[in-house]
């Protein structure tokens, strides 16, 4: 191990690749295997639906997927965390929500997950034409390391004679069509702000990649904003471009220079719109603003996934959900200063004092008075922070813990939630996405109801002359569900993921990252990596948990449970031509659930980039 705690043991002989399974394919006609594709470049993109950073990589994909058509096939393996991800009607829904342009083979039980020995969503394999395996990377922000070494492997295949140049697989379109496509949020208008005769509904049309101004009632449209393109510019109501809009929020008259944020989920940035004629008048750079702002676990990352928008009078300030980053934010509308109002980046379920909480993946939001509740969708919990910023759960347990249960809240379930509004009575109406309900949290009796069942993935849910109104995702509409309060005494659930069996006391942890080509480690503010250990219960660890800057830790396991473990390596671009080189920030948090096993190994091997 050398000092900047990088893995410096010799390379492996060469593994040829496990084949892959039988199973559902979608996006092509016929099953593929490897023997099939043998003289072509094969990136197997362990994904879930639900995974937040397993999008960003999606987008990461496509500018590689076009460079290298000719020898290489992108295979995504979707591998549920929850059970409404299994099913190969929210798989294909996935595929098409988010413009998924190559193969993809459903894993519901993680079979090829475990054959690979993947350990964290989402995780890219790289396979050459020879069907060895040369290269694994867990997290974002690995494709463009990976699009250097498979230029290099490209011409080293090419000259050897194994490389075979082509066409892949052909992929089937199956895009839905209609007024609204995956719809993921709405807001109310109010008819002095839009200079209509009544009320009307702006409904982020995801799926189209634009904004839909709709009648209360859902039913006419009354004007689009956005071209349809996905992209990212402003401009008038027909020229102006979104990328997967998803939460919006309508600002106190004269706050800015614009009525209505939006959050354009798949550009990291909020946009102001003008109610009178459409114009997005504004781009607010959220990466750019929290460009070198640090927490207790670094930099934060620029993929930010801003998933809602809610303005908070209490604080004078707009927060944000940035989902991929787990944190919220807070933004002035005028000036686009952005601060952190709660989070830290790492992923998990903490109280508290908001600059330590834990946050997991943040989604919708609603303001009541002093405090903002959220629904945090990796961890299936209903929280909320308050104006002396103190985050308190409600609903929910830890990360891998979900379910339809109702009753007391300490009991109650949720599963991977989106949104959420605030009811005339004080009481929180909860779209609870796969659980394909609509559920009530009441503060005064802390207790969980459902008001509603069998929607399709609600994504959001606003109140309309004092009702509850459903953007129901899947089914592509509004909806007015029919409100019958029932209790559920489901099961409460936990992710069964395959744990890895470890023998009861010493275990060395290791955390593998081969720097790549064209860079070196930035150690010029400091250690270049940093580990951080800790552990659910946080009993089966007598030592081990805590930070250091080595990517190798001992261990000291006693029981069976969740190992939380996260690692970032800084490096910059290195070529002595370049004054200002391009720098990187690479990161990755594995929940490793592990079991004690005499038999099982003493050695915890997790891949960054290897």
């Amino acid at each position: 191990m050398s000092s900047s705690g990088l893995d410096t043991t010799d390379t492996p002989a060469r593994v040829r690749a496990p084949q892959l399974r039988a199973g559902a394919w979608l996006n092509v006609a016929e099953p593929l295997s490897l023997d099939a594709l043998r003289g072509r470049f094969v990136l197997l993109d362990f994904w879930t639906s639900c995974c937040g950073n397993c999008l960003h990589v999606l987008d990461e994909l496509r500018p590689l997927e076009a460079e290298y058509a000719d020898v290489l096939t992108v295979v995504g393996v979707h591998s549920p965390k929850f059970p409404h991800e299994a099913l190969p009607s929210t798989v294909a829904a996935a595929i098409e929500r988010y413009g998924v342009a190559h193969p993809v083979l459903n894993d519901p039980e993680l079979l090829l997950w475990q054959q690979y020995a993947v350990r964290a969503w989402p995780t890219l394999v790289l396979i050459d034409p020879e069907g060895y395996l040369v290269a694994q990377a867990a997290g974002e922000g690995h494709v463009p390391a990976l699009a250097t070494r498979l230029a290099a492997l490209v011409a080293e295949h090419e000259a050897r004679g194994t490389l075979r140049r082509g066409p892949g697989p052909v992929v089937v379109d199956r895009a839905t069509t209609g007024t609204l496509r995956y719809p993921a949020g709405a807001l109310l208008l109010p008819a002095e702000r839009t200079g209509r005769d009544a009320a009307t509904l702006l409904v982020a049309d995801a799926g189209h990649h634009q904004l839909a101004e709709l009648t209360a009632d859902g039913g006419s449209e009354l004007r689009r904003i956005g071209t349809g393109t996905r992209g990212r510019r402003d401009g008038s109501a027909d020229s102006a471009e979104f990328a997967e809009p998803n939460g919006l929020a309508l600002l106190p008259a004269g706050r800015a220079p614009f009525d209505v944020l939006v959050a354009d989920t798949a550009n990291h940035v909020l946009r102001g719109v003008r109610l009178t004629d459409g114009a997005v008048v504004a781009t607010l750079d959220l990466p750019a603003a929290l460009a070198g702002t640090a927490t207790v676990t670094g930099p934060i990352p620029a993929v930010l996934s801003p998933w809602d928008v809610a303005w908070w009078p209490a604080r004078n300030r707009a927060v944000v959900a940035a989902a991929g980053v787990h944190l919220l934010l807070e933004v002035d509308p005028a000036s686009g200063a952005t601060d952190v109002l709660a989070g830290t980046t790492v992923e998990g379920v903490r109280d508290g004092a908001a600059a330590d909480a834990w946050l997991a993946q943040p989604s919708g939001l609603a303001v009541d008075g002093e405090r903002v509740w959220f629904v945090d969708a990796e961890s299936s919990a209903l929280r909320y922070v308050t104006a002396d910023r103190t985050v308190h759960t409600a609903v929910g347990e830890g990360l891998f813990d979900f379910g339809h249960v109702d009753g007391p809240a300490n009991n109650a379930r949720l599963q991977h939630p989106l949104g959420l509004a605030v009811l005339p009575d004080g009481s929180l109406a909860l779209a609870d996405t796969y659980n394909g309900a609509l559920r009530r949290y009441d503060p005064g009796t802390d207790t969980v109801t459902t008001l509603a069942r069998g929607l399709a993935e609600p994504a959001d849910v606003i109140v309309v002359g004092g009702a509850p109104v459903v953007v129901e995702s899947a089914a592509h509409r509004i909806v007015r569900p029919t409100v019958a309060a029932e209790d559920v005494a489901g099961p409460a659930v936990q992710t069964n993921r395959p744990p890895v069996a470890v023998r009861a006391g010493r275990v060395e942890l290791t955390v593998a990252f081969d720097v790549p080509d064209g860079r070196a480690l930035d150690d010029r503010y400091g250690p270049a990596t940093r580990l951080s250990v800790s552990a659910s219960p946080t009993g089966i660890l007598s030592s081990g948990a805590g930070e250091s800057q080595q990517l190798h830790r001992t261990l000291q396991v006693t029981g069976s449970g969740v190992l939380q473990v996260v690692a970032q390596v800084a490096s910059c671009d290195d070529d002595p031509a370049v004054e200002h080189p391009a720098c990187h920030l690479t990161r990755q948090d594995w929940g490793v659930p592990v079991v004690i096993d005499p038999d099982g190994t003493d050695v915890l091997r997790l891949v960054l980039l290897g």
